[in-house]
């Protein structure tokens, strides 16, 4: 004779299938809306057009010098040129994590059933993150820039991570990603001052980007509540130490000696202003609001959101 489950059982298994019916009904309109609103950067852009004469390749008060003591001593020409490489940078940033995020999309769905609508999103997200870094590797190769890696360090770390994530980890790392560049970018595409070209790059990305948003925020949301409580430690800790490599990583110092500005003075300077501090704050609070409010900025993990400078 079987036992009969208990009050609490029966709670947490009604929780547990609500969760899922959640999950699938996010992931049905995730997938509606990609059928409606995906894009081709190959057909979608000009790619031959020229750059236009005096125009910015990211906005001026993005880019990292700006409002610094050697920033008021540069040229506009010299500022158009650092403005230049730290798109490029930043593209190069992009692909660097979307191959990261990739693998971790794959690692997330290898045991779950194909056929469920959570799995075919993962499965299209994966082909949207396809075609960003194409997108980006190309805007790269127009704008006549190095690719800038990551530094080695850096790049181990990354791989580390991406073997030894929780499930929670790995989608607060897929938001650390992609929230502050997507703030971002939904400054640049409307901003005339900018390229043509990056304009266009930008508003593909932040409108594709937006469903991988709501995924991830869905998905890491749940995991909070049902992951062992081990899992959500490890998460907070392993969350803190990817934002701090993370917002390191935001500005490669190769871009200064490639515009010729003395490399350590340009990133003293960065990391003593003000305005730098709060352009990567503000980028990020909507996600550190997101974080707070279901537990994972807590204990030694925030501490690290702190000394990466993205947390006030």
């Amino acid at each position: 004779m079987g036992t009969a489950m208990t009050v609490t059982e029966a709670e947490v298994l009604r929780d547990a299938l609500g969760l899922l019916k959640d999950r699938e009904q996010v992931a049905e309109r995730l997938l509606d809306s990609s059928a409606k609103h995906s894009f081709d950067p190959d057909k979608e852009l000009d790619w031959d057009a020229p750059f236009e004469d005096g125009k910015w390749f990211w906005p001026p008060e993005l880019v990292s010098l700006y409002d610094t003591p050697l920033w008021r001593r540069m040229s506009e020409e010299q500022r158009i040129a650092l403005s230049r490489h730290e798109a490029a940078a930043l593209a190069s940033l992009g692909i660097w994590f979307e191959i990261i995020l990739m693998q971790l999309l794959v690692r997330h769905i290898y045991d779950k059933a194909a056929t469920s609508a959570h799995v075919r999103y993962a499965l299209t997200e994966i082909e949207d993150e396809c075609r960003h870094s194409k997108m980006f590797a190309r805007l790269i190769a127009r704008s006549e820039t190095p690719y800038y890696q990551v530094n080695r360090l850096h790049a181990n770390l990354g791989r580390l991570f991406k073997t030894i994530s929780t499930t929670p980890g790995s989608f607060t790392a897929t938001l650390l990603g992609e929230e502050i560049l997507d703030w971002m970018q939904r400054l640049t595409f409307p901003d005339e001052r900018v390229q043509t070209l990056v304009r266009g790059v930008t508003r593909i990305h932040v409108v594709e980007e937006a469903r991988h948003v709501r995924y991830a925020r869905e998905e890491l949301r749940r995991q909070m509540v049902t992951a062992p409580r081990w899992s959500q430690e490890y998460t907070r800790v392993t969350s803190g130490e990817f934002a701090r490599v993370f917002s390191i990583a935001f500005v490669n110092p190769d871009v200064y000696e490639n515009v010729g500005l003395d490399r350590r003075e340009a990133v003293a300077q960065v990391k003593a202003s003000g305005h730098r501090r709060e352009v990567m704050q503000t980028g990020a609070r909507r996600l550190t609001e997101f974080l707070d409010d279901i537990g994972v900025l807590r204990g030694a993990g925030r501490r690290l959101w702190k000394a990466s400078g993205l947390l006030a």
